[in-house]
């Protein structure tokens, strides 16, 4: 099978062996070995709950730096939408929007306008007749590869849009090019992101055969420059060109409040949104038009590599949003066709949990794993390594572990010797 490529990064050296990513991790898809953890990266969706619970900063994801701006002749930044839940309401968005050219970029696309832009084209697939119910959302890239993984039947729910990202992108590479008649591999596109899913759907996009994206440096990399800079910023435009409704994308619910939805569902944090996946997939919420669900509390304000703190994060973005023009000029920067708001390729399913291609030796699999699990003591403590017992029994008929890494049955035996010698 084909490898990720993976934003997510441990540091093993800082590892503390702790466990406690271990019951954060959505897909099971760390262990840990010999007091360090590991990273399954088939399983991985870069959803980055490790990055939030590791006490020892452990884990981190792999973004570029400003230096990566020197290989390229001209450079376009693409600030995430929760840039604008990163400063308190005294700064002057646009102005910080400006601040990009003086960290050596050359043009600035607003990606809160991308967002509106698909607003308008979502909404119209959600009111058509006869669409599939309920149409799945594409901006949580690490929601999508959760899907592939764990409920492929739920793919053909999935909005063929892209994501707000890569429609700036799209835009700003043609403009550019109109502009200074640059080849297109003389001109950089960076995205300023919160979340190391959206660089790995970068490295390797979701239903797109090419990002037209060059590298993702974080935000919070960034966010001390733009603060120490902010007295001297010189605006030389206006690059905030968004709707309140663009901005809104910022935070869960966002998108289905832009389109005036009524029978929606907007889903944040994993967990939860694993339990409406489960739903959605008895085909218990076939009546709700749309679903919008994040890896992260609070929405892409809640994403790791954004500086602030979420909540306070997603109050800004509330209220900016209701400070902003609700409605916006769709032709700023010229025609806007529908083929360059979709995805070109079809998804598959990512079958990583399958215990074997062929049907009767996984049942056999699956049959050695029910007798494992009686056998261990159910209490999911992960002194193991694998985050439950079930998922140690899959270890131990995959080859991965043994019976004796159980402690607790380990222990239990040992005592058990101890009263028969006595």
């Amino acid at each position: 099978m084909e490898k990720f490529l993976h934003s997510v990064i441990l540091e093993r050296d800082y590892c503390n062996g702790c466990t406690y990513c271990l019951d954060r991790c959505p897909t099971q898809a760390i262990r840990v070995r010999d007091g360090k953890a590991e990273i399954m990266t088939e399983r991985c969706i870069d959803c980055g709950m490790c990055i939030k619970v590791c006490p020892y900063h452990a884990k981190g994801a792999q973004s570029d730096s400003l230096e990566m701006l020197k290989k390229f002749k001209y450079n376009v930044a693409l600030p995430a939408i929760s840039i604008y839940g990163q400063f308190g309401l005294e700064y002057d968005m646009n102005k910080v929007l400006n601040g990009f050219y003086q960290l050596g970029f050359d043009f600035v696309f607003d990606v809160a306008y991308a967002a509106d832009l698909i607003t308008q084209i979502q909404k119209k697939r959600v009111e058509e007749e006869g669409h599939v119910k309920p149409l799945i959302s594409v901006y949580c890239p690490a929601v999508i590869r959760l899907i592939q993984m764990r409920f492929p039947t739920l793919i053909d729910h999935i909005s063929q849009l892209e994501s707000p990202s890569e429609v700036a992108a799209r835009i700003a590479r043609k403009k550019i090019e109109e502009m200074t008649g640059l080849a297109q591999e003389d001109i950089g596109v960076f995205y300023l992101t919160e979340c190391p899913a959206k660089i790995t759907s970068i490295r390797k996009p979701i239903g797109i055969e090419k990002s037209q994206i060059n590298g993702a440096i974080s935000l919070e990399a960034i966010y001390t420059k733009i603060l120490r800079m902010y007295d001297d910023i010189e605006v030389v435009q206006q690059i905030s060109k968004c709707s309140g409704k663009g901005i809104g994308w910022g935070m869960v619910g966002g998108q289905s409040y832009a389109m005036g939805a009524e029978d929606y569902l907007a889903v944040d944090g994993i967990d939860e949104v694993i339990k409406v996946l489960e739903q959605l997939e008895l085909g218990k919420l076939n009546d709700i038009d749309f679903f919008e669900g994040y890896a992260c509390v609070t929405g892409c304000v809640g994403g790791p590599l954004n500086p602030e703190n979420p909540f306070i994060a997603k109050g800004r973005i509330r209220r900016l949003s209701a400070k902003y023009p609700q409605e916006v000029s769709m032709e700023a920067f010229g025609e806007i066709t529908e083929d360059m708001l979709e995805w070109d390729e079809e998804i598959e399913p990512l079958p990583v949990m399958k215990l074997d291609a062929d049907f009767k030796t996984a049942l056999e699999k699956l049959s050695r794993i029910e007798a494992l699990y009686h056998m261990l003591p159910g209490i999911d403590c992960g002194a193991c390594g694998a985050p439950t017992c079930r998922a140690l029994a899959e270890d131990i008929v995959m080859g991965r572990a043994t019976l004796a890494d159980c402690v607790v049955r380990k222990n239990n035996e040992r005592k058990y010797n101890l009263s028969e010698e006595r």
